[in-house]
């Protein structure tokens, strides 16, 4: 009976490790066995994808990995900072997004999410500025861009535009993780 028992309990263990039958990695059910040698996908293009799906939590997360891999240039700088805007923590995304233009002080995103993120806390005038500099960097090709300098400039003529009006817009990501605020309703 041990002999048997112990048969029975090898040949369902020799069953188990090979690789045709039910467990087999081409059969669609099951997920697919991890390459150990594998590449893995670049934490920018992750965090992308997943700013895109609005799963800004997790795009955070993906973006610091890619910072362990690149270091911290200005793509990686704007992207923690633009996760963190989405988060609503607007104080990080600012000093990320003013580390992120002085390492690239010519890229025209960089400046413009900078912008959205002082336009949210109150800082109109140098929104506006902000604005200005990335509609320039930009050659004016940017609608999102000129969008958010018009608003800025708007409420910089109309200084008592503020409380319950600021419910009135909105965040929308553009292309790459460019910023549009827009007017709801």
């Amino acid at each position: 009976m041990k002999f048997g028992l112990t048969a029975c309990l090898t040949l369902l263990l020799l069953a188990a490790c090979s690789t045709g039958g039910p467990f087999a990695t081409d059969d669609p059910i099951y997920a697919p066995a991890i390459d150990p040698r594998g590449e893995a996908v670049d934490g920018l293009v992750v965090g992308h994808q997943l700013m895109e799906a609005g799963e800004y939590e997790l795009a955070l997360e993906a973006y610091t990995r890619a910072a362990g891999r690149h270091g911290l240039t200005g793509e990686v700088l704007t992207s923690l900072g633009s996760a963190n805007l989405g988060l609503g923590r607007l104080n990080q995304s600012e000093r990320l997004l003013r580390q992120a233009v002085a390492a690239e002080p010519e890229w025209a995103e960089a400046w413009n999410n900078l912008g959205v993120v002082l336009l949210e806390r109150g800082k109109t005038a140098e929104a506006a500025e902000v604005f200005r500099r990335a509609y320039a960097l930009d050659n004016g090709e940017s609608d999102a861009i000129r969008d958010n300098l018009r608003l800025a400039l708007a409420k910089i003529e109309n200084p008592g535009y503020a409380g319950s009006e600021q419910q009135d817009y909105r965040l929308e990501r553009r292309g790459s993780g460019t910023y549009l605020i827009r007017r709801i309703g």
